[in-house]
């Protein structure tokens, strides 16, 4: 697979595992990642890490998946393989590879820096770029796996716990400790089935670098663990860790979503902000056909076919103005007639589109007959059912944007039907500038925005993004949702929901259904 992503919401017995090198590197979900801002935008939690040291075959990797079992609902963890950062071998030192002479089990067989930099990005809610090495060719790939959004990760690796800039990283540090001859009895069944070597020489690379490396650098970084862990009959220490893992990660949560109405109820109004002063939040200007199209939308006599038609009409009009937030530059053409004409070209490097699901995809077709041949990513955000907050659910971007190099360059073009309690958008925007989008290269196109509900936080926290709406509703209203059990409402037929008002109504089912 090219990427990780976040299926949608399941339960535990329904982990999704994504496998990336040798089994080793896995991405397990459960109902999905809450917020890890606050109102002002800022990061205010990182991914907890947990470093897992220990000899060849010792059972790190199965340890690693008896914690992430052991912490039953955790939205997202991350297993991180020490041996996808082996560095690129030259020619002949693959050579000694085949022959078994080169020695894998050094530290400075493996890339160290370029792992605590990986965690280091995931630790702090950022995308990163996982290397590939294949043992088969004993060579570092050109290809990389892009990973983002673990709320915990586990990494594994003889050389775990050996290096400090890694050892900094970890929140908890484990070493398995396991019998000599069981690793070695271990490693020969892996390495003959896994790996087709044969039982000569993986002897000869045990004797000559295995065993070697284990006495003189991995035992001795037991010293630096929290917690010792048996290889084997290890489930006492096992729910230790998953119980101290929970704790921390409940001392470290966070009620966005109160914490998001709070800021709004004490930031300025808009009310009494003219929004034509704002030069990055661009409204529509009123004319009688935007006041026809509105109308038609809102209205619930509209039928399908004519709510379809209207939507596609002003979605197109409002990516035809968001096009002018785009860099261009003076450019001259010759016309058929030979003539030199003056004009203007787009310049920017990588342009493209993320739709919020599902409604976004409501101005999908729109932005396709404006921008023609860009790729169209999608974010799955839905609020949980129990306590509104947003939940992070799927994730599926651009290569321009998962791709570090390419990120700053980037210019996307962000699609929602409507900015209500802001929720959606605020983390959408946030998801962006953990993979290094420029926060003036984002521009949030919506169909509608909703003067006193969470725009207002939305632009203090994010004041360069450019947001281009079709309209500006006055009113929020409280109402409820009904199926799911709401907090406070004593009837238990539903939770709070706040709606705009008037509104366009569910404008994914309207357009869809």
């Amino acid at each position: 697979m090219s990427q990780m992503y976040f299926p949608h919401g399941r339960d535990d017995s329904q982990r999704t595992n994504v496998s990336l090198v040798a089994q080793k590197n896995t991405l397990l979900i459960s109902h999905g990642r809450p917020p890890w801002y606050g109102p002002n935008g800022k990061r205010i939690s990182d991914a907890f890490v947990i470093g897992v040291g220990g000899g060849s075959a010792s059972g790190k990797t199965h340890v690693a998946r008896q914690i992430v079992k052991a912490l039953g609902s955790i939205p997202t963890v991350l297993i991180l393989s020490q041996d996808s950062f082996y560095k690129y071998h030259s020619p002949e030192e693959i050579k000694l590879a085949f022959e078994n002479k080169f020695d894998f089990d050094h530290p400075d067989a493996i890339d160290m820096p370029m792992f605590a930099s990986c965690l280091a990005d995931l630790k702090a809610c950022k995308q990163t770029n996982i290397p590939v090495y294949s043992f088969a060719e004993h060579q570092r790939l050109q290809e990389t796996k892009y990973a983002y959004g673990a709320t915990v990760i586990i990494a594994e690796g003889i050389m775990a716990l050996h290096d400090p800039a890694l050892r900094r990283l970890y929140d908890l540090k484990v070493f398995v400790q396991c019998d000599s001859d069981l690793m070695l009895a271990r490693r020969i069944t892996r390495d003959s089935k896994e790996r087709g070597r044969s039982l000569d020489g993986i002897l000869e690379q045990y004797l000559r670098y295995v065993k070697p490396s284990y006495d003189n650098f991995v035992r001795p970084t037991a010293a630096f663990a929290d917690i010792i862990v048996p290889g084997q009959n290890n489930t006492v220490a096992i729910e230790l860790i998953s119980t101290h893992t929970r704790q921390q990660l409940q001392e470290r949560s966070n009620s966005f979503r109160p914490k998001m109405v709070t800021s709004s109820l004490h930031a300025p109004s808009l009310v009494d902000q003219p929004l034509e002063n704002d030069s990055n939040l661009m409204i529509l200007p009123s004319t009688p056909q935007l006041e026809g199209i509105f109308t038609i939308l809102r209205s619930n006599d509209t039928s399908k076919q004519d709510f379809i038609f209207f939507t596609d009409r002003l979605s197109t009009l409002l990516v035809e103005r968001a096009l002018q937030f785009l860099p261009y530059s003076p450019h001259t053409v010759t016309t058929p007639l030979g003539v030199d004409s003056h004009g203007q070209r787009l310049v920017s490097k990588y342009v493209c589109g993320v739709s919020i699901l599902r409604s976004g995809s409501a101005l999908e077709r729109g932005f396709r007959r404006v921008i023609n041949n860009v790729p169209v990513g999608t974010l799955l955000i839905q609020s949980n059912s129990i306590d509104g907050e947003p939940l992070l659910l799927h994730l599926k971007l651009p290569v321009s944007i998962r791709r570090r190099s390419s990120a700053e360059e980037t210019w996307v073009i962000l699609l929602d039907a409507q900015i209500g309690t802001g929720a959606a958008a605020f983390m959408s925007v946030r998801i962006l500038l953990d993979h290094g989008i420029k926060q003036d290269h984002i521009i949030f196109v919506t169909f509608l925005v909703a003067r006193t509900g969470g725009i207002t936080t939305l632009r203090r926290a994010f004041p360069h993004v450019k947001i281009v709406c079709g309209a500006v509703d006055n009113e929020m209203r409280e109402g409820w949702l009904e199926g799911d059990r709401g907090e406070g409402n004593k009837d238990g037929v539903g939770r709070t929901i706040w709606v705009m008002n008037p509104g366009m109504g569910q404008i994914g089912d309207r357009y869809y259904l």
